[in-house]
């Protein structure tokens, strides 16, 4: 038996749809001008920017999409599996600085810190996928989208979870990803990425994120919508009625999609929060935003979507057990909700910051989570009457053969980074974050980058400095050197 958690009654998350379905007609949701003949097209009235869509037309849009997809890595494998209650993680996305590992201060990332935190990644075996988790600030802004991209797919072989902030580079994004995968048509086979695209709350699909929607269904390249509803602020402050804001913003937004390609793949995503009244923060790791989470993806998972969200992040400024609390609590709880894709792993700080030392620990809380989906089994003939059987009441179960067979199985061996040594004369002992240390050290030293078919890289290369050149960028910083600054 699988252990589940489920926090909405059946009658509740029905008036959630109900609600969420009411919402996008009256009063309807803000368009951008791009799409409104695509909506006028199937029947859906547009007055001053706002689209009125009516429930037959969602609910009809609702069924095109597809119940489940994969994403593939580098070899062309189905390595994620979006759909059911299969749950995969990846480390969170596109933060602006990095907890420096020596000065546990917040600064500025660069490439180089990117390029370790893909190279942990790749060895942690808890990340199905890679995020472009960082923004390069050694590069300029305007290429930053897809030069993150392009470290992922020059050191990693795992399928990715990215995104476009501009619908301009969007097609950037997607040129890169093509010559990586052996042209379009081979990366609408098999794709390697799924993009995450946010509306505005509330109710607000913008220019550039209507447009993602668009010209993602067009190349059939999975979309993942991140809805972000914050809730007493910029959503109603009941947790129910924030999980119907997310609804309607969700469902809306595959009517846009699946009107520009019907049958395309998107994901029932969102990093919705609760709005903190003492401080005018959105903490990620409170319990009501782990809720917000499990409401809004059993709405997706009731309508049968490949679900995602937010989640294992802390709000703690630097490691402690404030912060590493939060992750693991709602490390377990989103395998709990069986969430498809779980992001955030590395990050603190209310988002703001990543850690690679965070990530090990993170880590090793995911694989708990894991390991408690697995349930218990009865890999045995019978419970235990067998091998009392065998040893009496001697209670001597280390010479079983059952034990010497199964004990891998039952049990989930940590990573050093968790001390479960015995304490030895004149050790004063480690810390965790002493320990995390060690083992990023330890992973980046024994990674090995995997190259590209010659060609491949050697196109890659040359899209990547043309692409740089128009941005002022002389040299691609930590691809052609080859060196990871540490």
């Amino acid at each position: 038996m699988r252990p589940k958690l489920e926090l909405l009654a059946k009658p509740l998350v029905e008036r959630v749809i109900g609600e969420a379905l009411e919402l996008i007609e009256d009063p309807g949701v803000r368009v951008a001008p791009s799409v409104v003949d695509l909506l006028q097209s199937a029947g859906v009235t547009v007055t001053d920017g706002v689209a009125h869509i009516p429930e037959a037309l969602a609910r009809r849009l609702l069924d095109l999409v597809p119940r489940e997809f994969f994403l593939y890595d580098r070899s062309g494998n189905p390595t994620v599996h979006y759909g059911g209650d299969d749950v995969q993680f990846d480390p969170g996305s596109s933060c602006l600085n990095i907890l420096d590992p020596e000065t546990q201060q917040a600064r500025a990332a660069v490439s180089a810190d990117l390029v370790r935190m893909i190279q942990v990644a790749e060895m942690l075996p808890q990340f199905r996928a890679q995020a472009t988790a960082m923004v390069c600030n050694d590069v300029p802004p305007e290429i930053g989208d897809w030069y993150r991209l392009l470290l992922v797919l020059w050191y990693s072989e795992k399928p990715v979870i990215t995104g476009a902030f501009s619908a301009t580079s969007l097609h950037t994004l997607l040129d890169l990803l093509a010559i990586g995968s052996g042209g379009r048509q081979a990366l609408r086979q098999r794709p390697r990425a799924v993009f995450d695209v946010c509306p505005s709350p509330p109710l607000n699909w913008s220019e550039f994120a209507s447009q993602n929607l668009v010209d993602l269904a067009r190349a059939g390249v999975p979309a993942e919508i991140v809805s972000m509803p914050l809730a007493g602020a910029t959503a109603p402050v009941t947790l129910a009625g924030s999980i119907v804001q997310h609804a309607a913003e969700c469902i809306s937004g595959i009517v846009i999609h699946q009107l520009a390609q019907p049958g395309a793949p998107i994901v029932w995503g969102g990093a919705p929060a609760i709005f903190d009244m003492r401080t005018g923060k959105t903490p990620m790791g409170a319990i009501e935003t782990a809720m917000l989470d499990l409401g809004c993806a059993q709405i997706g998972k009731h309508l049968g979507l490949p679900t995602h969200t937010y989640m294992v992040a802390g709000d703690g400024r630097v490691i402690d057990a404030q912060t590493e609390m939060e992750s693991g609590i709602s490390a377990v709880l989103g395998a709990l909700g069986g969430i498809n894709m779980i992001s955030g792993a590395g990050m603190l700080d209310f988002l703001a910051c990543h850690s690679i030392e965070k990530l090990v620990i993170d880590a090793e809380a995911i694989a708990s989570a894991q390991r408690l989906i697995e349930g218990i089994d009865v890999p045995t003939a019978s419970l235990a009457t067998a091998m009392f059987a065998q040893t009496g009441l001697q209670g001597d179960f280390l010479k079983l053969k059952e034990t010497r067979a199964l004990f891998r199985k039952e049990q989930h061996f940590p990573s050093p980074v968790i001390d479960r040594g015995l304490p030895t004369a004149g050790d004063g002992g480690s810390d965790i974050l002493q320990r995390a240390r060690q083992r990023v050290d330890d992973l980046v030293a024994i990674y090995q980058r995997h190259p590209l078919p010659a060609a491949v890289e050697t196109e890659m290369v040359s899209f990547a400095s043309q692409e740089g050149k128009k941005a002022g960028l002389e040299g691609l910083p930590e691809i052609l050197s080859g060196v990871c600054a540490r």
